[in-house]
């Protein structure tokens, strides 16, 4: 156990070195961590995303799955959510999106990036994708309250839905960008992941502590229930090898930092969020090495 969690802490360094970054930099200035998620999410990362799906040499066999793979682990994971919340009488609005939402970006590429390479972050990429695009789209009907015009509004001006339907036109038309575009999206995008990891530090310098009695069994379930559900589908999909892999651990990973972030822009409490964000992240460096012993 020590030494997987050794080999966590060694794997998770330069994640954990730069969301300490933020954080110190937030103590010592006064930063807006919405500012700075939204550039991330807005420009970096649209551009990851269009050059790691369009670039992507997965076989269409291949992309299917993980695309499957993952609507089908948000599909499950919001019916089990909805389930908890009504068990433990919390507010569906600010706790239901951090029990569906795994922190696949922010953390995951940036992870997997320095676990696999360049082809386990493209898997991860469009595994969160299609988390994306729930998030934004699902995800805000739930914090809302319903459907609404500003719901789809904000769907359809989020760059990162737009990055991601470029990139599976590219790929699927067969469609090339000129070498020196590709190559600057490449350079932009690699920003995207450290400056997600400071944007997460900066989150959670402005957050507030405090204790819900449900919190204990909201985070088993992310871990251990998003382990499971993954499990389950890796099963029904028959997945073997990386994907496997990388779909397991990204079931597991910790609740997704814009499950803090949303509920403010639309008026919400954030305060359950942020907690589930900020405890499971830093139980990520236990978690995360049991999740990719067990998945072999």
């Amino acid at each position: 156990m020590q030494t997987m969690i050794g080999s966590s802490i060694s794997l998770m360094l330069p994640i954990l070195l730069a969301v300490l970054g933020g954080y110190l930099y937030a103590w010592r200035f006064d930063v807006d961590a919405k500012d700075l998620v939204n550039i991330t999410s807005d420009f970096f990362l649209p551009a990851l995303i269009f050059h790691s799906v369009s670039e992507s040499t997965l076989s269409s066999q291949d992309l299917g799955a993980v695309l499957s793979s993952s609507a089908l682990i948000f599909i499950l994971l919001l019916a089990l959510g909805w389930v908890w919340v009504r068990l433990t009488g919390e507010n569906p609005r600010s706790v239901l999106p951090a029990l569906v939402f795994m922190n696949s970006g922010f953390l995951g590429i940036p992870l997997m990036k320095i676990w696999g390479g360049n082809e386990a972050m493209n898997l991860i990429v469009i595994f969160d994708q299609v988390q994306g695009f729930f998030m934004f789209s699902i995800g805000i009907l739930i914090i809302t309250g319903g459907f609404s015009k500003k719901s789809f509004s904000t769907l359809l001006r989020s760059p990162i839905i737009w990055a991601m339907a470029l990139g599976f036109l590219f790929k699927a038309s067969g469609l090339t960008l000129p070498r020196s575009v590709a190559s600057s999206l490449f350079f932009i995008g690699e920003a995207a992941s450290p400056l997600a990891c400071a944007a997460l530090g900066v989150s959670i310098k402005h957050t507030r502590f405090s204790f819900h009695k449900s919190l204990f069994g909201s985070l088993i379930f992310r871990f251990v229930g998003g382990y499971l559900i993954g499990l389950l589908v890796v099963t029904l999909f028959g997945l073997t090898g990386m994907i496997r892999t990388v779909t397991l651990v990204a079931s597991a990973l910790p609740s997704a930092m814009f499950t803090s972030i949303l509920p403010l822009r639309y008026g919400q409490d954030n305060e359950y969020a942020s907690m589930m964000v900020i405890i499971s992240t830093l139980a990520a460096v236990v978690v995360i090495p049991l999740s990719f012993a067990l998945a072999g």
